[in-house]
């Protein structure tokens, strides 16, 4: 057997170690020229760091990130709606929260799957995915193709040839918010515990993750209802407008960002589509079930993708349509629940009736923290032999 994987993400990178860990050939094609950083930085939750660990990266991963104690909810003048105890959420799943910044994590997910020796041609633009007889080609922008045994979608949410070719369909749904997504360094120690703190306004929210004692990826969000003026990247004034008077460090950050070294996001992802291959391809991460960042779970997703792609098809015996059937199986209720769930938390914390959120903030205040990491974990362990689940 042979497997083409399309993008050197974390869906593809993992998916490919976790392969050829199983003994299966796979070749991975990436269209930019390195592997690429989009977004600041990564919480890898309990279920992500199980797979990690299954991809034998665990502890390298560990020396670049920071374990996360905590979740702190503030409003945008610093007063405290409610903390969550990530060390209940890591006990209850029984692997640790790491906070790690995207370029570590994707250095890391490329060395492994070097020294796995597996082949990564980068530059090589996948352009369409053709059915030809009995097998399916990958077109690429060079004029050449392959026919691999299973092709493996795994090129992001906004323009996979994959999803093309399985659903006719690959436009991802606009949901009305941008990020300006950085990472800022302080010359002295700032954080004595590593805590993630968010903080809610209206229309507004700003998102702060350390990694180290010294090193915080952050995300400003701000609602944008049309989708051509959040295309048309929002200036950095408007982010610095946006937060400049909210409590240190978010005003020390904004007042600090410029064009170098901050990045504005429109947010997309996908409605949630049932069937995620056709033929011999197979869609997977981003590509068939993109979540916002506001689900928390983006890359634990694609990681899990990984892990149980590898499984069903290593006790498939050749078998790839119902390795295809079981994995999305497997994984569609999941990943919807977190589609779903991202939509739902993206909409509250982007609300922009003022009413509204002070209804909001005081249902944090009210939220039982210890049941709500207990659900946590219960949700993000399922399908998987951690936690309760084993």
């Amino acid at each position: 057997m042979e497997v083409a994987i399309l993008g050197a993400g974390v869906a593809g990178l993992a998916s490919a170690i976790a392969l050829k860990q199983v003994g299966i050939a796979v070749r991975v094609f990436e269209r930019r020229e390195s592997v690429h950083n989009l977004g600041a930085g990564v919480v890898c939750w309990p279920n992500a760091t199980f797979v990690l660990s299954e991809l034998g990266i665990l502890d390298e991963l560990m020396a670049v990130s920071g374990r996360i104690t905590a979740m702190r909810r503030f409003t945008r003048n610093d007063v405290e709606l409610g903390i969550l105890d990530v060390g209940q959420l890591d006990d209850e799943m029984g692997c640790p929260s790491l906070a790690v910044l995207r370029e570590d994590l994707m250095r890391v997910l490329l060395r492994r799957a070097e020294e796995c020796e597996i082949p990564i041609a980068f530059n090589t633009h996948a352009t369409s995915i053709e059915r030809t007889g009995d097998c399916c080609q990958v077109m690429f922008d060079d004029g050449n193709s392959i026919s691999p045994t299973l092709i493996i979608g795994a090129a992001g949410r906004m323009d996979s040839k994959a999803r093309q070719f399985i659903t006719n369909d690959n436009r991802p749904v606009y949901q009305g918010f941008v990020n300006w997504i950085g990472i800022h360094r302080w010359e002295q120690p700032e954080f004595d515990r590593l805590e993630v703190h968010d903080y809610w306004g209206v229309g507004a929210r700003f998102g702060l993750v350390p990694v180290s004692a010294h090193t915080a990826y952050w995300a400003g969000g701000l609602a944008v209802s049309d989708v051509s003026l959040a295309q048309d990247h929002p200036s950095i004034d408007q982010l610095k407008q946006a937060f400049d008077d909210w409590p240190d460090p978010v005003g020390e950050i904004v007042r600090s960002a410029s064009d170098s070294n901050t990045k504005c996001v429109p947010l997309f992802d996908h409605n949630p589509v049932p069937n995620w291959h056709r033929d011999n391809v197979l869609m997977i991460g981003d590509a068939a079930h993109a979540a916002l960042p506001t689900s928390g779970q983006g890359a634990a997703q694609a990681l899990e993708d990984a892990w149980f792609l590898a499984r069903e098809i290593s006790a498939s015996a050749g078998d790839l349509e119902t390795a295809m059937a079981e994995f999305t199986r497997k994984r569609f209720n999941k990943t919807t629940r977190v589609i779903m769930g991202g939509r739902a938390f993206a909409s509250s914390l982007f609300e922009s009736d003022a009413k509204a959120c002070a209804l909001r903030d005081q249902k944090a205040v009210e939220t039982d923290y210890t049941a709500m990491a207990s659900g946590m974990a219960s949700a993000w362990s399922d399908g998987l032999p951690i936690g309760g689940q084993h």
